[in-house]
C-alpha cells in the first residue's frame, strides 16, 4: 500500500503536497463526471455533448497531475498549477452550465467547491482575477442559452441564477481578502518566531558584548577538533590571549570604554585570523583562538602579525585616544594529549609572556 501511495504522490514533501490536491480536485471532478453521466442516462442532457464533456474535462485534469507528477511544473511559480486547474474548472463548470439544461442548478454547489481550493492557494489578487472571470464565463454562458433555447433557459430563471451566483462568488472575494490577510499575519508571526529562536541559539553559543563565540561553545568545538585529530592524524594549536592592563581601563575610564576595548580587539581579531580558525571569548579580558590544521612556527607568525595589528589601534575615549597590547600564550596540541593539557600549556606560556613585558608571544615547548 505504501508503495502505491509513493507512485502516486511521491516521498517529496513539498510535491506530496502538490499532487495530494491535484488528486482531491481530480477526484472532485471525477464525482461531476459521474453525475453529468447520470443526467445523459437520464435524459436530461444531450448525450454526444455530454460525453465530449466529460471526456475534455477528465482529460483535462489527468494532464495537470501527469505534468506535476513527472516534475515539469517545478520551476514554474505555481509548481501546483493551481490558478491554471482553476480556471480550467471555472471553464468546465460554465461549459456544463450550458448542457444541463433542467439540471443546470447543480453546477453551483461545483462551482463553489472550485473556489474553495484556490482560495486557501492563491493570493486575494489572483483570486478576484478568477472569480471576475467565473461572473463573466457563467453570465456568457446563460446570455448563450437565452438565445438558443429562451423555451428551457427562460430569462427570469436566468436573472435570479445570475444574482444568486454573483452573490456567492463576491463572498468568496472578500473570503480571499481575510484569508490573505490571516495568511500574512501568520507569515510575520513564523518569521518573528524563527528570528526569535534564533537569537535564543546565538545567546547560547555566542558572547553578547563581542559576539564571538562564548566558553561554552568553544569548549565543545575544541573536542570535536580534538577527535577529528585523533581521526586524521592531523595537530591544531591553542592560543591564550589577554589584553594587558585591562583592569586599570575600566578602573580610569570606566567600564563602557572597557566594553568598547574588547569589541575592537575583538573586531580586529577576527579580521587577522583565517576562517578555519576559531576565536572566543574566555574570560573578562581574555580570548582563546584555536588554530586548525596547524603547526606552531607558523601559528606564532600570525599571532605576531596580530599582536602588530592589535598595537596600531587606538580607541577614541572623549578628546583621548587609548592604545591596547595583547600577551599571548601559545600551545600545539601533543598526540596522547587532551583538551585540556594542551589549554593549560597554553596558558602556562601566557604567564611567561606577561613575565616578559606587554605585548609578548611566549610558545610553550
Amino acid at each position: 500500500m505504501q508503495a502505491l501511495i509513493d507512485l502516486l504522490i511521491t516521498r517529496d514533501r513539498a510535491q506530496r503536497i502538490r499532487l495530494s490536491q491535484t488528486l482531491l480536485a481530480l477526484l472532485v471532478m471525477v464525482i461531476s463526471v459521474a453525475v453529468m453521466q447520470f443526467y445523459v442516462s437520464s435524459g436530461l442532457v444531450h448525450g454526444l455533448y455530454g460525453r465530449l464533456w466529460a471526456l475534455v474535462t477528465a482529460l483535462g485534469c489527468l494532464s495537470f497531475y501527469v505534468a506535476i507528477r513527472l516534475g515539469w511544473t517545478r520551476r514554474l511559480n505555481d509548481p501546483a498549477l493551481t490558478a491554471v486547474q482553476t480556471v480550467f474548472a471555472v471553464t468546465s463548470s460554465a461549459v456544463a452550465y450550458a448542457l444541463g439544461g433542467p439540471a443546470r442548478g447543480g453546477v453551483f454547489p461545483a462551482l463553489m467547491l472550485i473556489m474553495m481550493f484556490g482560495l486557501f492557494s492563491l493570493n486575494p489578487r489572483t483570486m478576484r482575477v478568477i472569480v471576475v472571470y467565473a461572473v463573466v464565463v457563467h453570465a456568457a454562458a446563460m446570455v448563450l442559452m437565452v438565445n438558443l433555447r429562451p423555451f428551457e433557459y427562460r430569462i427570469a430563471v436566468e436573472i435570479g441564477h445570475f444574482v444568486m451566483m454573483a452573490s456567492m462568488l463576491a463572498m468568496v472575494s472578500l473570503l480571499s481578502v481575510r484569508i490573505g490577510v490571516l495568511r500574512q499575519r501568520w507569515s510575520q508571526q513564523r518569521t518573528e518566531l524563527a528570528q526569535a529562536l534564533l537569537r535564543v541559539r546565538e545567546g547560547s553559543t555566542r558572547d553578547e558584548l563581542t559576539g564571538l563565540i562564548n566558553k561554552r561553545h568553544m569548549q565543545e568545538l575544541m573536542e570535536q577538533e580534538h577527535q577529528r585529530c585523533i581521526r586524521s592524524g592531523q595537530t591544531f594549536c591553542l592560543a591564550v590571549l589577554d589584553i594587558d592592563n585591562f583592569k586599570p581601563i575600566n578602573e580610569v575610564h570606566g567600564y563602557d570604554v572597557g566594553d568598547a576595548v574588547l569589541r575592537t580587539v575583538a573586531d580586529e581579531a577576527l579580521r587577522q585570523v583565517r576562517a578555519s580558525d576559531v576565536l572566543s571569548r574566555w574570560g573578562e579580558d581574555g580570548f582563546v583562538l584555536m588554530l586548525a590544521d596547524t603547526r606552531v612556527v607558523l601559528a606564532r607568525g600570525g599571532l605576531e602579525r596580530l599582536h602588530e595589528k592589535v598595537g596600531s589601534l587606538r580607541i577614541l575615549h572623549g578628546p583621548q585616544a587609548l592604545g591596547v597590547t595583547l600577551s599571548t600564550g601559545l600551545a600545539e596540541h601533543h598526540a596522547g594529549e587532551n583538551v585540556v593539557q594542551t589549554l593549560a600549556r597554553a596558558e602556562r606560556a601566557l604567564a611567561e609572556a606577561r613575565s616578559q613585558g606587554r605585548g609578548h608571544v611566549a610558545v610553550s615547548t
